[in-house]
């Protein structure tokens, strides 16, 4: 069920450098949530950012709706100046969730920066279902890991700087060559070339795999044809990832 609505603030916090936690309160919106989907937000009054920007749901707490997200533009500086109280302009939950149910006994979960994003009510859920969970929770440095509200981190940084040094997929890969993993499944979410390996490696391992996708998501409805992912099979030559995804099984699309 979509809803727009106009939406209190209740809290904005500097969790790491640069990256923001920001929560609204919306029983309507936080009822009505799956892990994996998002809201569009118009950061502002004036036209100017004209356009909303999507962002994962983070968590659910109680009525509250908490967003993560780092600051790249004029929307993300606008909302990263939001305080207690101000208003925002919401329309979701967009998008198809992550397919959380099934026959898999081991989560794994596989964030690359602010890709960690969706992971929080993911893990929720999953303990709730009582599936077994590891994450691997990648970033540049230490100072940008943001491990809260995850369950059983494994952390890789580029420079080294905490954890295992290099990509966070290959310390999935050097997880699974060290551990046996009882019927795994993978969930993925960062920058579109650790996707990409990502679905490599869960191809070479014979693993399920769903991701979820960024994309320039303007409407968050399908009406601006602006996120087309290709597909990998089908008659139709590519997908939507606001409506079809973000979410998607890895071996049904084509990461480039």
């Amino acid at each position: 069920m979509m809803l727009q609505r106009i939406v209190p603030v209740t809290s904005r916090e500097e969790i790491a450098e640069g990256i923001f936690t920001l929560s609204f309160q919306s029983k309507e919106i936080s009822e009505s949530v799956s892990p994996g989907q998002f809201v569009n937000v118009r950061s502002g009054d004036a036209c100017l950012p004209l356009l909303r920007r999507p962002f994962s749901i983070s968590r659910v707490l109680g009525g509250e709706v908490e967003l993560l997200f780092n600051v790249v533009g004029q929307g993300t500086r606008m909302l990263a100046a939001k305080r207690q109280g101000d208003m925002l302009d919401v329309l979701g939950p967009l998008g198809v969730p992550f397919g959380f149910d099934g026959e898999y006994e081991t989560a794994l979960i596989v964030a690359g920066g602010l890709g960690v994003a969706p992971f929080p009510l993911l893990t929720t859920t999953l303990k709730r279902n009582r599936k077994t969970i590891v994450t691997f929770l990648g970033a540049r440095t230490a100072i940008h890991l943001t491990p809260a509200h995850l369950e059983n981190v494994q952390v890789a940084t580029d420079d080294g700087s905490k954890g295992y040094r290099g990509t966070v997929v290959g310390l999935l890969r050097e997880y699974l060559r060290q551990h046996q993993v009882s019927r795994p499944k993978i969930f993925g979410c960062g920058p579109m070339n650790m996707l990409k390996a990502l679905a490599d490696l869960a191809r070479e391992a014979n693993i399920e795999c769903e991701v979820s996708l960024e994309g320039d998501m303007a409407c968050g409805i399908g009406l601006c044809q602006g996120c087309p992912v290709e597909r990998s099979s089908g008659k139709k030559k590519y997908a939507l990832v606001c409506v079809e995804g973000p979410t998607f099984n890895s071996k049904d699309i084509i990461l480039p």
